[in-house]
C-alpha cells in the first residue's frame, strides 16, 4: 500500500497565532515546528484558554495555576515567543460557545496572524484514546473564530473595544489529528521542543516515573520520527491544514 506524502506547510506568512486550551499542549508535539518558524524571523504568540489548574491531582488548583503557568511562560521562551496570554477560562470545564469563540476571535484581531495553530478537535486521538472535552472545545472554537475574527457583525462589542476585524487568517492548522495533511521538518527544532517540554517539569513528574528527560526525549523523537515516513524520512510535525 502506497503511504500519502504530507505536503510542506505553506511559509509565505509573517504571523501566527497558537490557541490551546493548557499549558503543556503545544508541547506535547509542535514546539519544533515553533522554533523552526521563530528561527526563520516569524513571529509566533500563544494565547491559552486555562492555566492548567485542574491539572495535578495532588496541588490545588489556587497554587497549581501560576506554577503552571510559570512552566509555560518558561518552556515558550526556549522556542523563541515571548507572547503568552491567558484567557482564564476553568480548566476541565471549558464550554463550547459563544463566549469562547468570541475571547479567541478578540485574541486574532489582536495579534492579525495569518496561520492560526490550535489542537486536535475531534472525539479521539486517532481513533484509539479519547479527547479531552477541553481539547474539543478549544479547537472547534478556534476554526470557528478565525471567520468570526473578519466579521465585523459578530461580537460588534469587539469593534467598540478597538479590536478591527481582521480578515487576514489564511489557513488553521490542527496539530495532533490523526488525518495530518502537511508537516515541517522537526530536525532542527528538536532539541528545544525536548527543552521546552521538559520546562513542565512538575507536570510531568506526576504522569510518569521515567526519568523526565528520558520520557520527554522519547515521546517527541517517537513522534517525529513516526510522522516522517510520510515526509520523506525526516523527522517532522505534523498538521491537518484548513484554508481559509
Amino acid at each position: 500500500m502506497t503511504t500519502t506524502q504530507l505536503q510542506p506547510m505553506p511559509d509565505d506568512w509573517r504571523r501566527a497565532l497558537a490557541v490551546v486550551a493548557h499549558p503543556d499542549d503545544l508541547e506535547y508535539g509542535c514546539s519544533a515546528a515553533i522554533a523552526a518558524w521563530t528561527d526563520g524571523g516569524r513571529e509566533v504568540a500563544y494565547v491559552l484558554a486555562t492555566r492548567g489548574e485542574a491539572g495535578i491531582d495532588t496541588l490545588e488548583p489556587q497554587k497549581c495555576g501560576p506554577l503552571r503557568e510559570r512552566e509555560q511562560r518558561a518552556s515558550a521562551a526556549v522556542v523563541g515567543v515571548s507572547t503568552v496570554e491567558f484567557l482564564d477560562h476553568k480548566d476541565g470545564v471549558i464550554e463550547y460557545g459563544t463566549a469562547l469563540r468570541r475571547d479567541i476571535a478578540a485574541a486574532i484581531r489582536r495579534h492579525r496572524p495569518e496561520l492560526v495553530i490550535t489542537l486536535n478537535h475531534r472525539d479521539t486521538w486517532g481513533g484509539v484514546a479519547w479527547n479531552t472535552p477541553d481539547h474539543v472545545a478549544v479547537g472547534r472554537a478556534t476554526l470557528d473564530a478565525a471567520g468570526d475574527a473578519g466579521n465585523r457583525w459578530i461580537f460588534p462589542e469587539l469593534v467598540e473595544q478597538g479590536l478591527e476585524p481582521w480578515d487576514g487568517v489564511r489557513w488553521v492548522a490542527v496539530a495532533g489529528s490523526s488525518t495530518p495533511t502537511h508537516a515541517v521538518d522537526a530536525t532542527p527544532g528538536l532539541e528545544r521542543a525536548v527543552a521546552s517540554l521538559l520546562e513542565h517539569r512538575t507536570y510531568i513528574e506526576v504522569l510518569t516515573d521515567q526519568d523526565p528527560e528520558t520520557y520527554v526525549r522519547g515521546f517527541l523523537t517517537q513522534h517525529a520520527e513516526a510522522t516522517g515516513e510520510r515526509f520523506g524520512g525526516r523527522p517532522a510535525v505534523a498538521f491537518e491544514l484548513f484554508s481559509r
